[in-house]
């Protein structure tokens, strides 16, 4: 005993070397959580490919949200052959004399120009063909052509200049080396051709156009921005790129800034790229190309608009994805692009945006560990959610009021990386402080075991004896969250309020405290001592149990209201087992301890963990409900536990034996039996059904085991069952 004293006493840390352990747990926290910002803030400069296809996601999202909107319709329109024009005008594709009518129907009107969204690559019957390039010519028309890297492209009918300011921007834009040029009767006749190409990011997807391409060696510009030029009657394009007037370069070549098509400008990315702000759907705009076609039809709605003329029948048109729809007509996307640049409405990712983010993940990460150490997991937690929101909102506000797309998601996953690591840092220092608290309760003796050694001191060796003994194994639900937030002044207080009673109660039925593992008590019954009722007193033991727990709460409770704090209820899981097991002095010839071994404390100890997954607090063997029959008991299931063959009955304790003999315990032990038949015979519909029922009436203390069944009744009910299923629950974990 002396001995023990001393062993005890000594764990007492001084003053200072408490002051020292402080210090290295605060600094080991900072050490960590650096290296975490070290590491994980640089995350905000990379632009890969994998964070790159994120932000799109999210600035999907932000455009169907708030697509590009304007009050009155812009002075473009689409005509649509669409499936109700091939429905009346006959199969595509159509005669090119009805194209030729289309267009000098629309130019007469008075459009600005017209936009044929239609490759006329191929020759087709002459007498159609000198029709077509008959109504082209002297028209504001504007044709289209594709490029691709097969072969070599002839050179370009070239309608309009390019000038460049800065420096020469073929080097920067997208290069293609073949072409599919319309015929050159068509293109000598048009005003204006400009490319048809799609340029969609790795999920398929169009989010970005080039406005201007490289062609061995020359610009050519979009069909877009041709249709917008021959609109307006400009000759020609100037291209602005770095380290021209106004540009602060300071000698670095990063690309193009801006294209002026008359006098509309447009910012462009570095590649001569713009991004669409898509308005989606807008009726206003669209005609099908049949109304045209109408005796007296009204064409003055074309008057001075841009008119782009493409194919919308389903099957038939040029089908591109975008934010905002999977499959959309190609020619509304070009008049999206007219459209957007005519409002001057832009979406930019500025070129300071990473360096922004970048600040922006250091001073959150630093912020969130500066508020980890003096709030508790669920306040950090709140922050770092709260932090996450406001990152997309203010994200979303830039957006929406200045086009700008600003990345929320890689600071917040970085900041996050640091919070979790912070956690850890936090986690580690608490078990340490922890490790303290339990060593202090760690080496519990028994009055019982002091008495017996006192009496025979022979019994100080290693070694002992198989008995029949009753385990209990008895564990605090959520202690790791209880503990946050308490001194260790505070949290020995507490364990000991908790402690102090269960023990009492354990050793007042006659058992033996065999171990504290910080706040878990195991201890078993009928040894050293014998005891004929073992199991009983075991049981008795859990109900006293539950009800100074329920003292405990309503007192701490009270406490806290006093204190003006907040108090969740503690729970405790108890799991009882009876069994041949080899009890002794077990340990070494230097230190040993009375204590229990064998496969039945396993159970036991197993029996206690899963009882939160039951939905109870106390569960116990079969062997032990056998036992202890005066009890009131309600079969759980049979359970295979990890690394183990057989199954074990497993049963929740409602009540001691006044319970037992109750009418009320009748009615719900019989419509429970009910429940089980029908579970094992594979009607779990029906098992269901009365689970549901059973919870709404079975008490307090066993209501959470119908959850538990109408989960797994759920489960079995939508798995492919082998005919030779059991009903056994096979637990995976410990």
């Amino acid at each position: 005993m002396l001995d023990t004293v001393a062993t005890i006493s000594n764990v007492e840390p001084s003053a200072r070397s408490q002051r020292l352990r402080r210090l290295r747990a605060r600094l080991s926290y900072w050490i960590v959580v650096g290296l975490a910002i070290f590491v994980a803030a640089p995350w905000a400069l990379v632009n890969s490919t994998e964070r790159v296809a994120v932000q799109n996601l999210l600035f999907d999202e932000f455009q169907r949200w708030r697509p590009r909107v304007s009050d009155e319709p812009p002075p473009i329109r689409v005509v649509e052959v669409d499936d109700a024009s091939i429905a009346k005008l006959g199969r595509w594709p159509w005669p090119r004399a009805r194209l030729a009518e289309m267009i000098e129907k629309i130019a007469n009107a008075g459009a600005a120009v017209v936009a044929l969204d239609i490759l006329l690559y191929d020759p087709g019957d002459a007498e159609d063909d000198a029709r077509l390039a008959q109504a082209i010519q002297g028209r504001p028309v504007v044709l289209g052509q594709f490029f691709t890297n097969d072969g070599n492209a002839p050179r370009l009918a070239e309608k309009a200049g390019f000038a460049f300011a800065g420096d020469d921007p073929t080097r920067y834009a997208y290069g293609f080396r073949g072409a599919m040029t319309p015929l050159p009767m068509f293109a000598q006749a048009a005003a204006g051709i400009g490319f048809l190409n799609w340029l969609p990011d790795n999920d398929r997807v169009v989010r970005r156009v080039p406005l201007v391409l490289d062609v061995n060696g020359r610009l050519t510009p979009s069909f877009a921005l041709e249709a917008l030029r021959v609109a307006q009657g400009a000759s020609s394009y100037t291209v602005k790129s770095s380290n021209a007037s106004g540009e602060f370069s300071f000698g670095a070549h990063t690309g193009m800034v801006a294209i002026r098509d008359g006098d509309a400008v447009v910012e462009t990315g570095p590649r001569g790229d713009f991004r669409i702000h898509f308005a989606g759907e807008d009726p206003r705009i669209r005609v099908s190309a049949a109304s045209l076609f109408e005796p007296n039809a009204d064409l003055s709605g074309f008057a001075g608009k841009i008119v782009f003329i493409g194919v919308s029948a389903q099957l038939l048109y040029d089908i591109v994805a975008t934010p905002l729809a999977p499959a959309a007509p190609g020619v509304v996307q070009h008049a999206e692009i007219a459209g957007q640049i005519l409002m001057n409405d832009r979406l930019t990712r500025p070129d300071w945006a990473p360096g922004a983010e970048f600040l922006y993940t250091v001073t959150l990460s630093v912020v969130l560990a500066l508020s980890l150490p003096l709030l508790s997991t669920l306040g950090g937690t709140l922050i770092g959610l709260v932090a996450a929101a406001g990152s997309v909102a203010g994200s979303w506000w830039a957006f929406s009021r200045s086009g700008l797309l600003l990345d929320p998601i890689m600071p917040t996953l970085a900041s996050g990386v640091v919070y979790f690591c912070g956690v850890l840092a936090l986690f580690a220092r608490k078990q340490g402080e922890a490790r303290e608290i339990r060593s202090a309760f760690g080496r519990y003796v028994s009055p019982t075991v002091v008495a017996k050694l006192a009496a025979d001191p022979t019994v100080l060796r290693l070694g002992g004896e198989e008995r029949r003994v009753t385990l209990m194994f008895s564990d605090l639900r959520g202690f790791t969250t209880l503990s946050e937030g308490k001194t260790a002044t505070e949290l020995t207080r507490f364990l000991n309020e908790y402690l102090t009673p269960m023990t009492d109660i354990v050793l007042q039925q006659r058992g033996t405290v065999d171990k504290y593992i910080g706040d878990a008590i195991m201890a078993f019954w009928n040894a050293p001592l014998d005891d004929e009722r073992h199991a009983a007193h075991a049981v008795e033991a859990a109900l006293g149990m539950r009800e100074s727990l329920a003292a405990l709460n309503a007192q701490w409770a009270r406490e806290a209201q006093a204190a003006g704090r907040p108090f969740s209820p503690v729970k405790f899981g108890v799991g009882l087992n009876t069994g041949e097991a080899c009890v002794g002095n077990l340990g070494s010839l230097r230190r040993f301890d009375y204590s229990v071994i064998g496969d039945e404390v396993n159970v036991a100890s197993r029996l206690e963990s899963a009882s939160k997954m039951f939905g109870v607090d106390i569960v116990a063997s079969e062997a032990t409900r056998t036992e202890a029959s005066g009890f009131a008991w309600l079969e759980v299931d049979a359970v295979v536990f990890k690394n183990k063959t057989r199954p074990v009955g497993v049963f929740a304790l409602v009540g001691g034996a006044d319970v037992a003999i109750s009418r009320e315990f009748a009615v719900l032990a019989g419509a429970h039996a009910r429940m089980m038949a029908l579970y094992r015979n594979r009607d779990f519909a029906a098992a269901r059904e009365l689970a549901s029922e059973l919870e709404t009436h079975a008490p307090a203390s066993v209501r959470g085991l119908y959850g538990y069944h109408l989960r797994r009744f759920n489960t079995l009910e939508a798995a492919a069952l082998p005919e030779s299923w059991d009903a056994v629950m096979v637990l995976d974990e410990k």
